[in-house]
């Protein structure tokens, strides 16, 4: 999850980088800011992965500010003046995004920061993941997850101990967060981690009380996974 925060002297920017954020499930807008001084004050106590920051503020520049940082930081530079562009990218600024901001255009400079923030920590082993859900993002430590379950644009992911998680996304996004190694698709409605089988019987899978299908299709691809075990 990619911790950020925003800086913007105009409050209505930020309530639209805010709305934005929440569509984007692996980024987590902890705080927004219209002073940069306050901003800069919470920086030094909470280092954050990623900056989304006005350029053209009354106090201080978004790029005067950036090279302030006390921590190593990615940002995402925002600004109404296309001028500034060529100078934030001199900063090595992960994206630029010229105001209005479009969801496509925000989409992809998410993307970025994405792949920026996986090969920072490529070699720390992450063994959760956040799932937005009933407004809020829950953690959910891989190790307790039972099975998933797909109903169309909607995932169930049955935890141990404790109640069910239903999230608006697919199976195919959701595997794409799990470690591959461990998680394995086993049927079009269903997503299992290795560790909780049971037992298999006649292209059945049993975990805990529960039975899953192991359909034809991703047959295969459960055994050799499963074997290699």
């Amino acid at each position: 999850m990619i911790k950020a925060i925003a800086l913007d002297d105009e409050p209505l920017a930020l309530e639209i980088l805010q709305s934005l954020c929440d569509t984007i499930d692996y980024i987590d807008l902890e705080r927004t800011f219209t002073k940069s001084e306050e901003a800069f004050k919470y920086l030094k106590k909470y280092p954050v992965d990623l900056l989304f920051l006005d350029i053209n503020m009354p106090s201080i520049s978004g790029l005067d500010f950036y090279k302030k940082l006390p921590h190593k930081t990615m940002v995402i530079f925002t600004t109404a003046y296309s001028e500034f562009a060529v100078e934030g990218f001199t900063l090595s600024a992960t994206d630029y995004l010229l105001k209005p901001i479009s969801l496509s255009r925000f989409e992809q400079a998410a993307e970025k920061a994405y792949s920026q923030w996986k090969i920072q920590n490529q070699n720390i082993e992450q063994q959760y993941l956040f799932i937005r859900a009933d407004y809020s993002l829950i953690k959910i430590l891989f190790s307790d997850i039972l099975y998933i379950e797909g109903l169309d644009d909607y995932v169930k992911i049955h935890i141990k101990d404790q109640k069910t998680v239903v999230a608006r996304m697919t199976l195919k996004a959701i595997i794409q967060k799990l470690p591959e190694t461990e998680f394995v698709r086993v049927h079009r409605s269903f997503i299992i981690p290795i560790s909780k089988v049971s037992k298999i019987r006649n292209k059945i899978i049993f975990i805990d009380q529960t039975e899953i299908p192991i359909s034809t299709s991703y047959e295969e691809a459960f055994f050799m996974l499963f074997e290699g075990k």
